[in-house]
């Protein structure tokens, strides 16, 4: 090797050690639609020579046949990579881009600003440390503007750069720049934000992007990128304490049984004591493991095996944490949802949380209040809608282990996912875990359900009969209820409408009341059913998510469902009771069949 290769050699080394010890900013630029996100990204990457050759070209060609710009180069098609974004000229996914100052590297990720793509936004914003809110100077603040706000709040960020864009197309004007500035600062007054910086731009241009305007010679601030390259992100000095979930049990062979999995928080070293939640059991960890060798310590974002000196039970979905500091437990909780379905979410429904590795099934047993995205205001609500967002008391059929959001993003949030279709319908950040979750277990008596029915000489079961109204299921239901008597059983027949007489009296025929409705008269028949009764059900119950939710709580038991299949025209013909005639005049709203 010459000396000329040594110097190449030592500053590779040096260059590459240079960029190993510069931070890390990851950073989200958001807004409503059409405020300029990917434009103002794509002058960033352009202005920092951050881009190929082949990138320029590709976007100088799509620019003269799908630009915005009148054929000149349109930077917005820098980070809009679907076909359909540039059809339409929108984001619609979130594109990550990196790129590199001498000062920092960043991650930013570019979201879309429509309202049915809200969910990207979220995806994009659980990461960041750092929100780029972009606020059209001619439109000012748009409800998505303020919701974005709001969610970026919920998601833990507390650094916000306000960049008002297109400052050309209000002749630079600094008064409209000014009030823009002060209703946002009103609006995010108690956001919890801890830096909020306001800055004019003309993306298209770059004033004030990567260069400083003399257009605006009346701003005196930074421009965006240098404010990027030396903000410094409010992080906590507190240290967080060891959080491992368990992705995976290692079992080779008989000789080694190690725990795969993914450093959430913390770090911990060979001899550390740990606990396994929810179970509670302790051991000391005896080796970190990686591919091809042990380690003394492992800290966040590592990916090791950790093995145990004693053989406990660990299983996928467990958390690994140090005894001194565990993580809490709780089968109850209150959190902030971000509901991201065009179908509404209902409190009684089943859903299924998935946290880390973890996934269990949930109940929303109660819709505290949702959030005014116009004045931060909370709203009695019984619903939440697409890109609602709202405070909710979760009931989950088993514990795990978590921690508030607000003090770990990664074990403190989680998703919800449709169990029909399995997509994912609401993002969630965990408040605290619900006082009486940790008071109330359950009460043990002498008398148990066995011992109930071995009293009645009965196995206890569900009978619930479906159907249209005036299908015949209540008659049915009241026959086969006479033969059972008549043969000795103990029965009791829920029927929908004696129901409505006096436990349910309080609710309506809303989806919501509806699905309520379903929800109480399970439990009732649980209880029943527990107390040693055949249990008849009769309840129109047309929602297949609901006839679901009725036996999930009524698991314990037998639970049969029989549906009185009569067609429409006869069950209208029928119309003992007027209720068809009724829904047809418009006196009936909701009417199933109608």
């Amino acid at each position: 090797m010459n000396q000329s290769t040594d110097i190449q050699g030592a500053a590779y080394h040096d260059f590459v050690q240079s960029q190993h010890n510069k931070d890390l900013l990851r950073l989200i630029t958001c807004g409503s639609v059409d405020d300029g996100k990917s434009t103002l990204l794509g002058r960033i990457l352009y202005d920092a020579n951050s881009l190929f050759d082949d990138e320029l070209a590709r976007v100088a060609k799509d620019s003269i046949t799908g630009g915005t710009q009148g054929g000149a180069l349109d930077l917005a098609l820098l980070v809009d990579g679907l076909a359909a974004e540039r059809e339409q000229g929108i984001t619609i996914d979130v594109a990550y881009r990196y790129f590199s100052t001498d000062q920092r590297k960043f991650i930013v990720a570019d979201t879309p600003g429509h309202e049915q793509y809200t969910r990207n936004m979220v995806t994009g914003a659980s990461t960041a440390e750092l929100a780029v809110i972009l606020i059209d100077a001619q439109q000012g603040m748009k409800q998505q503007t303020r919701r974005h706000s709001i969610i970026t709040s919920l998601l833990g960020v507390r650094s916000v750069v306000v960049a008002v864009n297109k400052m050309d197309l209000v002749d630079f004007s600094q008064p409209q720049f000014n009030q823009i500035e002060q209703e946002f600062r009103a609006f995010a007054r108690d956001l919890g934000f801890t830096e909020i910086a306001c800055i004019p731009v003309c993306a298209t241009d770059g004033d004030n992007v990567t260069q400083s305007s003399t257009r605006m010679s009346w701003y005196r601030g930074p421009n965006l990128l240098q404010h990027l390259e030396t903000v410094q992100v409010a992080v906590s000095t507190d240290p967080q304490p060891f959080r491992f979930p368990v992705q995976w049990v290692n079992r080779p062979d008989q000789k080694f049984r190690g725990y795969c999995g993914t450093v959430a928080s913390g770090d911990i070293r060979p001899g550390d004591e740990v606990m396994v939640l929810p179970s509670g059991k302790t051991s000391h960890v005896a080796k970190i493991v990686t591919m091809d060798k042990e380690l003394e310590r492992a800290g966040r974002d590592q990916a090791v095996t950790l093995t145990l000196t004693s053989d406990i039970d660990v299983s996928r979905g467990d958390m690994i944490c140090k005894s001194t500091k565990p993580a809490l437990v709780s089968d109850q909780l209150q959190a902030h949802i971000v509901w991201m379905s065009e179908q509404p979410m209902f409190p009684g429904r089943n859903y299924l949380l998935r946290t880390g590795n973890h996934s269990v099934e949930v109940s929303i047993t109660d819709l505290k209040y949702k959030i005014n995205i116009n004045d931060l205001t909370h709203e009695a609500a019984h619903v939440l809608a697409l890109n609602d967002v709202g405070i909710c008391n979760l009931f989950l059929s088993r514990p795990i282990a978590f921690d508030p959001y607000a003090e770990n993003r990664k074990t403190g949030s989680f998703i919800l996912i449709d169990r029909q279709t399995n997509a994912t319908i609401g993002a969630g950040m965990i408040d605290f875990s619900l006082y009486r979750s940790q008071n109330l277990v359950w009460q043990k008596f002498d008398v148990t359900r066995q011992s109930r029915a071995a009293l009645k000489g009965q196995t206890p079961k569900i009978l619930w009969f479906t159907g249209l109204s005036g299908s015949g299921k209540s008659s049915i239901a009241n026959a086969v209820e006479a033969e059972l008597a008549a043969t000795g059983k103990h029965t009791y027949l829920l029927d929908g409408d004696n129901i409505r007489h006096g436990l349910n009296k309080d609710l309506g025929f809303t989806e919501a009341d509806r699905v309520e409705n379903i929800r109480r008269i399970a439990e009732v028949a649980r209880l029943m059913a527990d107390a040693g009764l055949i249990v008849l059900v009769s309840f129109i119950s047309p929602f297949a998510r609901e006839r679901e939710m009725a036996r999930e709580i009524t698991k314990d038991w037998a639970f049969y469902e029989i549906f009185v299949d009569t067609p429409l025209a006869v069950c209208e013909a029928r119309d003992v009771k007027g209720l068809y005639a009724k829904a047809r005049s418009g006196e009936i709203k909701n009417f199933t069949g109608i």
